[in-house]
């Protein structure tokens, strides 16, 4: 099933992952509207919501830019407003956006775990409700949430116990969704990557050259959506999936190609037990 002419709203598209999804639904033909915070260049990020706009119509896509910030409601709706005056409707809402610090408890200041909460649990939630209306109205409607699998392993639970709470809340809203929506067709997945992505965040947070020299590209994380938000919804809905897992039933085998150093053996991402 191809996305051309498909609508998606993205929230935190102006770099990374969600810029990299966005493209690959762009080589399709697909509209792209993106809400993002990044209306200027950050000293330290690449991109912003302008940028990322280009480069998806470049890729062949068209492309809606809004700056706006996911916690605040009004902003949200006035963002989707744009996107259905524009384009006529949403068919795939993906809930990109997200906040990491990975202090443990005694140590994360209160205004980091709020911050944490209210873009990756609460975004989820605000973006997801305002596109469900017109998700409603779609052939083949899909929300796609960029979270873990829920793992009760202490190992997952006890060294950031805030930033476990944001991304669990996250694939829980997701399963939620896909309960409470089945009977509309519209499908609700979580997907997360088995490996470190190569992302800003890795580099500034996670470790720097050394991680990203063991991480993959963006292009996997956005190969295994596009796998997912193709399929018929009534069909493919309530999965915390992995990124890995999505593209060997798409029969993919070679992952190196995905590699940010080609023949590095990738390093195991947060919240999953074995490569």
């Amino acid at each position: 099933m191809s996305l051309a002419g498909r609508t998606l709203f993205i929230s935190g598209g102006s770099r990374g992952i969600g810029l990299a999804i966005a493209l690959r639904a762009a080589r399709d033909g697909a509209n792209v509207a993106l809400i993002a915070k990044t209306a200027d260049p950050h000293p330290k990020l690449p991109g912003t919501v302008y940028t990322a706009a280009a480069q998806i119509e470049a890729a062949g896509g068209q492309a809606l830019p809004v700056v706006g910030d996911i916690r605040d409601e009004a902003q949200v709706q006035g963002a989707v407003a744009l996107a259905v005056d524009r384009f006529g409707g949403i068919d795939v809402c993906v809930n990109n956006a997200s906040a990491i610090n990975l202090s443990g408890t005694e140590t994360l200041e209160i205004k980091r775990y709020d911050l944490m909460q209210s873009i990756n649990t609460r975004g989820t939630f605000v973006v997801s409700r305002a596109c469900i209306p017109h998700l409603k109205r779609s052939a083949n409607p899909h929300i796609l949430t960029l979270s873990p699998p829920v793992s009760l392993e202490p190992r997952w639970l006890g060294p950031h116990i805030g930033y476990t709470i944001a991304k669990y809340g996250m694939t829980l809203a997701a399963l939620g969704f896909a309960a409470e929506f089945a009977a509309d067709g519209i499908a609700s997945n979580a997907l997360w990557p088995r490996t470190l992505i190569a992302t800003a965040a890795v580099q500034n947070l996670l470790g720097g050259d050394a991680a990203m020299a063991v991480s993959r590209r963006p292009e996997l994380y956005a190969d295994a959506a596009y796998a997912v938000i193709t399929k018929p919804s009534r069909e493919c809905t309530g999965n915390a999936f992995l990124c890995e897992d999505v593209l060997a039933a798409e029969g993919v085998t070679d992952f190196d190609k995905y590699a940010y150093q080609p023949g590095a053996q990738p390093q195991v991402d947060l919240f999953v037990d074995h490569a």
